[in-house]
């Protein structure tokens, strides 16, 4: 249990002036950080601090804004309030998923970010290219074949989207809730609008074993073709020149 900040505790008392000034607040980890666990008398909920070292294209402001938008879609956490530097949201009650339980629900999986990828635009587009300069930018060691390989980047342009939709863009096992109701999607940080496969592309490098299956099962559901879809890696790959994504494409294509 640790000590609240003063901001959080005003607008917690903002939120609910009935409340008692007595709470519990327990950090939780995650690579952002400043997450805490409030268990008040009114209920239980999660606050989410803004990083005091900005993050690229982490906002608490755009993530309340999002979820707002998202509120009756049945995916994740409610928004409750948001002023800086404080992200107030409901708790989700349930169990987080293990690396074994992410691939043996690959199904479930595949459905939830399918229903994501059908609700309407956020308004809040991704962009690769500003975002990777700004990576480029904060890093302390670069190397002359990194600039090389993002000016080629920035010369040649994203490719055009096969789908764009609302994305999560950090879909693993820890961020994955299995409630009464069904699965759920925590953290949405990095939440935007973007392509589908740059989604289902994220969700490969963390089971990238199964990726065959992710895109197989993804490309049935969303009535999208499943070598479009796999030969992205390809595209990706001739951009980089990536030694992964050159793996990667080389065994989606072995796969089809």
């Amino acid at each position: 249990m640790l000590n609240p900040d003063p901001q959080l505790q005003n607008l917690l008392q903002q939120q609910w002036p009935t409340a008692q000034a007595a709470g519990h607040f327990f950090a939780l980890p995650g690579l952002s950080g400043q997450s805490v666990r409030v268990q008040m008398p009114q209920g239980e909920l999660l606050a989410r601090r803004a990083p005091p070292q900005p993050i690229p294209f982490v906002d608490r402001q755009r993530e309340y804004r999002i979820l707002q938008q998202l509120r009756h879609a049945q995916l994740g956490p409610q928004p409750l309030a948001w002023r800086h530097p404080w992200l107030l949201q409901s708790w989700m009650p349930g169990e987080v998923l293990t690396s074994a339980q992410f691939n043996a629900q690959r199904q479930a999986i595949v459905a939830l970010l399918q229903r994501l990828h059908q609700q309407p635009l956020t308004g809040y587009r991704l962009r690769l290219a500003p975002l990777l300069q700004r990576y480029w930018q904060l890093c302390r060691q670069r190397h002359w074949r990194w600039q090389r390989r993002l000016q080629r980047l920035l010369q040649q342009g994203e490719p055009q989207p096969l789908r764009l939709a609302p994305l999560h863009m950090d879909v693993h096992a820890g961020n994955l809730i299995a409630t009464p109701e069904g699965l759920r999607l925590i953290d949405w940080e990095y939440a935007a609008d973007g392509d589908v496969a740059l989604e289902l592309a994220a969700v490969c490098a963390v089971d990238g074993d199964t990726r065959s299956a992710w895109i197989a099962d993804y490309a049935a559901r969303a009535q999208l073709d499943e070598p479009a879809l796999a030969c992205w890696y390809q595209l990706r790959a001739e951009q980089s020149q990536d030694d992964t994504l050159l793996q990667l494409a080389q065994a989606s294509w072995h796969d089809l």
